[in-house]
């Protein structure tokens, strides 16, 4: 069983992150895990936050010469601006004016904090439901992907669209058809080169086109973005129980990152209008037992089929505007216009390498379900035979008497 916990506000000291359950012997390396983090900050249309940060984590405990420990692993990555917001976000004792905010954002946690929590200070609500935390889960997701990579399983992503504009060729197509073997770290690499993670130049121009319209509007976009994971074994997950399948649990990351309001697995809701014959994935024989398809996204059932997992996420935009809609002061109940905070134009690049995190996490979890054992070296043994002795089982236990 593995778990994390993060901690932090988007302007106080720092963000932590404790990780607990993975395997002694795991190499991982600062570099690693700044690489990915830097990955998150990337992007056409960030913010002025981004300028100020440069995220990077420190390792506190649960490894030791580049190596987890089997204990609990503890990272901290220190906020920059921290130094201009300390009367404001200080521990300690009030000093001197901070003024309250009273007038929330439609869109955002603003108002629902304050309602939740009795807060007298929206500013309690912005600080820990920014999405500067999902910094701290890029650094704990990375963890999970170095584990993953152990046994040949990569993660990547791209961006389908950013406000309505698609891409001439459909990509997920050639995901959906499963014509040819992948690495899915790949296709990050290739969507790294874009200022806006997508797969097509011309896409990149129009999408950056309309990004400088928003910006001139004082307005945000959203958009859709793809995760996927290759390599994976047969056999993550489980039918047995509503709350281990594979698949519902993927879809429970995803909806936890900010801003993210929709999840697909496979063709998602393509396939509810189409018929069943176009809908599922013919069983075929080629080496071993495969789909001849890959329209279920990797999983039937809840469980991995050893196919690549396809996840598509949409993002809404984000809620903070330059040129802001109606609010109410809640001082005085009064009409006026909702608060301007620091914020990007579009974030649809950096949540679709968040969600690759989110995506490593639940497989890892899975994975040491399934395969678990104290050691990296224990966990290898338990994996190898799985995967050596899983048709041999197949036909044992199918073979005519």
């Amino acid at each position: 069983m593995i778990r994390f916990l993060t901690a932090g506000e988007s302007h106080g000291k720092a963000l932590t992150a404790i990780i607990e359950g993975f395997p002694s012997n795991l190499p991982v390396t600062n570099e690693y895990l700044n690489f990915h983090l830097a990955r998150r900050q990337a992007g056409y249309g960030r913010g002025l936050r981004m300028k100020i940060e440069t995220d990077k984590a420190e390792i506190l405990s649960g490894i030791r010469f580049q190596k987890t420990l089997g204990s609990p692993i503890s990272l901290l990555i220190r906020n920059s601006d921290w130094e201009n917001w300390i009367e404001k976000m200080s521990p300690e004792n009030k000093k001197g004016n901070v003024d309250k905010i009273s007038i929330p954002r439609p869109g955002h946690a603003d108002l629902v904090g304050v309602s939740k929590y009795n807060y007298d200070d929206i500013r309690n609500s912005i600080e820990r439901s920014s999405a500067r935390e999902t910094a701290a889960r890029v650094a704990v997701g990375t963890i999970a992907r170095r584990l993953l990579e152990e046994f040949g399983i990569t993660i990547g992503s791209f961006v389908e669209s950013i406000g309505g504009i698609y891409p001439q060729k459909n990509f997920a197509e050639e995901l959906f058809n499963n014509k040819k073997i992948f690495d899915a770290w790949q296709l990050a690499e290739w969507a790294d080169q874009s200022q806006v993670r997508v797969l097509e130049e011309d896409h990149e121009e129009k999408i950056i086109k309309k990004i400088k319209l928003a910006k001139k509007r004082g307005d945000t976009l959203g958009g859709t973005f793809y995760v996927i994971a290759s390599g994976l074994p047969v056999g993550l997950g489980s039918f047995v129980h509503y709350d281990t399948k594979l698949d519902a649990a993927i879809a429970q990351a995803f909806i936890s990152i900010n801003a993210v309001k929709g999840v697909e697995i496979g063709t998602g809701f393509a396939c509810a209008d189409a018929f069943g014959s176009a809908s599922h994935d013919e069983i075929i024989y080629n080496k071993n037992i495969t789909r001849k398809t890959n329209r279920a996204g990797g999983i039937e059932g809840g469980v991995s089929t050893g196919l690549p997992i396809i996840v598509r996420g949409a993002m809404k935009p984000i809620a903070t505007l330059m040129s802001p809609i109606a609010s109410i002061d809640l001082a005085n109940f009064k009409t006026v216009d909702a608060r301007r905070e620091r914020s990007d134009f579009v974030a649809v690049p950096a949540c679709a390498v968040i969600g690759e995190s989110m995506l490593a996490w639940v497989l890892a979890k899975y994975f040491l379900q399934k395969f678990g054992g104290d050691s990296l070296e224990e966990i290898r043994d338990n994996y190898n035979l799985y995967c050596k002795k899983l048709e041999t089982r197949i036909r044992k236990n199918f073979k005519s008497k």
